[in-house]
């Protein structure tokens, strides 16, 4: 399942609603792109990782859903980023705040913000650096706390503002710190 990219030449400008409309007619593939304008094509997730992927996202929706405190996103969701690039995290979460300033149209498309909290998961073939790569992007653009899960090596990089990466090996759970209270992602699920 190898990342393909596809560089799109600087002359050829392709708009925000036209990659907007590319997306949507390419559901099969999982389409990114960059803010220097490269697309991204993924394939679809093997069986595991989907599977950790649901794990993930319910636990993420359910405390969501008992707080909301904010909307919580899948892996379907790409957010049109301050920098120009859309990225879609595996989960994202933003504050029931930063998501009531978006007009409803701004809602239907991708949001045009970062999200407040992200979650990639490292699928068996995926290489580390543009995982970390994405993840700098996200901070860059406004991310307050992202994790990089790693199950290959069971392994959790923790992205936070003006701070250096963290890295927990094996943890068991993670707490979404002052940006999630209260909730607590259980990995048993993921590491298995």
């Amino acid at each position: 399942m190898n990342i393909r990219t596809l560089y799109i030449p600087k002359t050829l400008k392709i708009t925000q609603e036209q990659f907007e409309q590319l997306a949507r007619e390419n559901r099969d593939r999982h389409l990114e792109k960059s803010a220097t304008g490269e697309l991204i094509i993924m394939p679809p997730t093997g069986g595991n990782t989907g599977r950790r992927n649901i794990e993930i996202e319910g636990q993420l929706w359910f405390w969501n859903r008992q707080t909301k405190l904010g909307v919580a996103f899948n892996s379907s969701t790409a957010f049109h980023l301050p920098n120009g690039a859309d990225l879609s995290p595996d989960a994202a979460w933003i504050s029931q705040h930063r998501w009531d300033t978006l007009t409803p149209e701004q809602q239907d498309t991708f949001p045009p913000l970062c999200p407040d909290f992200v979650i990639e998961l490292r699928s068996k073939t995926d290489n580390m650096e543009p995982l970390r790569q994405k993840m700098q992007e996200y901070l860059d653009n406004g991310l307050r706390l992202g994790w990089l899960i790693d199950t290959k090596n069971r392994k959790v990089e923790i992205y936070r503002q003006d701070r250096p990466v963290e890295v927990l090996e094996n943890p068991t759970t993670l707490s979404g710190e002052d940006v999630l209270p209260g909730f607590s992602l259980d990995l048993q699920g993921v590491w298995s």
